[in-house]
């Protein structure tokens, strides 16, 4: 760290679980104030010409987030609170439209900025909803579309009574323009729905000339590259260095052609056979997985922990073909791990060394679970079998996801 670096100190940043923007949140905690003294500086300044609005805005725009993964969390009803400001404002134009018809400019002038600033807050209540809240899993699309009724039903309420009102005709030009705003608005308020759906289909678009291409690559590599591979295995024998080198280098095109970007938490499948590929590569070994069913359990779980050190172990010290099972079913989650190795009894093995006891048997009763060890059929190799209660793993993954949330 240089010596300007620490004197400027962290980089400001805004929590991902906050009020409303987490604005003044994360310039407390940077200069080290209780956040309700930063909030009413903020108020006081913004009846100064507008500052702290400004600084509010630019502050908003510039700071990023917190580093992690969550998807930010707002507890503030900010869409609410704007409908319920537009409101508002526009009772006060109102009651200065009835005062307005017998008095100077300044009244209207006051009326009319009135009515354009209860319009901006309807629109910015519909802009929140559909940009802000709509990706949070807590409010969604019907909030969006409640918040946009509403907003709507108050601009064309208000667009009626200047058309209507009294007001018109004494002040026919402020009228009909403060009612042509509030048309304006109720246009403004639906134009996310476009704008969100022009990304929508540029997004789609995008991922379909993807698709395109991707399917034209795996073509020809299915014609060239994925069968000299497959011929390379076959010439070479199943456990040679060659021949796990182009087992590994095929399924790893494979997954790049077919299966695309995997998320952070796979599934334990597709952990399992990802954990495969690099043992191949590492050890002499080749490792055959077969998954059948959905898994609630994921890669991040106790069974995946406990099968890799069980595929780890028949690597090391078996090598040659290993099979991996994998069965799910909606009451219980098995898997399988056979090598064809001298096989060994658990038994005897010397109580110092824990790998078995601990890393996969122990594991798996911790977590709520068992794991036997026991030699293959007619004592040819060892035969490594887990079970977990499939909703005990549901109950773990929610856990977990609850705790990552937090």
């Amino acid at each position: 760290m240089t010596e300007a670096s620490a004197i400027a100190g962290p980089r400001m940043s805004r929590p991902r679980d906050c009020l409303a923007t987490g604005v003044c949140a994360g310039l407390a905690a940077h200069l080290g104030w209780p956040p309700v003294v930063v909030r009413l500086a903020f108020a006081v300044t913004a009846l100064l010409g507008g500052a702290g609005v400004l600084l509010y805005l630019w502050l908003w725009a510039l700071t990023p987030w917190e580093p992690g993964e969550a998807r930010p969390s707002r507890r503030a009803p900010v869409a609410w609170l704007l409908v319920a400001a537009s409101a508002l404002v526009l009772g006060f134009a109102w009651m200065l439209g009835a005062q307005a018809l017998g008095t100077g400019n300044a009244t209207v002038q006051w009326w009319f900025g009135a009515v354009l600033a209860g319009v901006a807050l309807a629109v910015g209540a519909g802009a929140w909803a559909s940009f802000i809240d709509r990706p949070e899993p807590e409010r969604g699309p019907r909030h969006e579309l409640t918040i946009r009724l509403v907003a709507t039903g108050l601009l064309a309420v208000t667009a009626l009574a200047l058309v209507l009102g009294d007001a018109a005709s004494r002040h026919t030009v402020a009228s009909f323009t403060a009612a042509l705003a509030a048309i304006v608005g109720i246009a403004l308020v639906y134009a996310p729905t476009l704008v969100t759906a022009w990304r929508d289909l540029t997004e789609e678009r995008t991922k379909r000339i993807r698709e395109e291409q991707r399917s034209e690559i795996a073509a020809h590599l299915h014609d060239s590259v994925l069968q000299t591979l497959a011929l390379i295995q076959n010439r070479a024998g199943a456990t040679s260095e060659v021949a796990r080198i182009a087992r590994a280098q095929e399924r790893e095109l494979r997954d790049w052609l077919f299966d695309g970007e995997a998320p952070a938490d796979r599934d334990l499948g597709t952990e399992l056979r990802a954990f495969a590929a690099d043992l191949e590569i590492e050890y002499a070994v080749t490792i055959d997985v077969v998954a059948v069913g959905t898994s609630s359990e994921r890669a991040s779980g106790e069974v995946a922990a406990a099968a890799r050190e069980a595929m780890l172990n028949a690597a090391r010290h078996a090598g040659g073909e290993v099979s991996v099972y994998l069965e799910a079913s909606p009451e219980l989650v098995e898997v399988f791990v056979r090598d064809r190795g001298p096989g060994f009894d658990p038994a005897e093995v010397p109580g110092d060394r824990l790998g078995v006891r601990q890393s996969i048997i122990g594991r798996m009763r911790r977590a709520g679970g068992s794991a036997e060890v026991r030699r293959g059929v007619g004592g040819v190799g060892t035969e490594v079998r887990l079970r977990f209660p499939a909703e005990r793993a549901a109950t773990v993954e929610r856990a977990t996801g609850d705790m990552n949330r937090g």
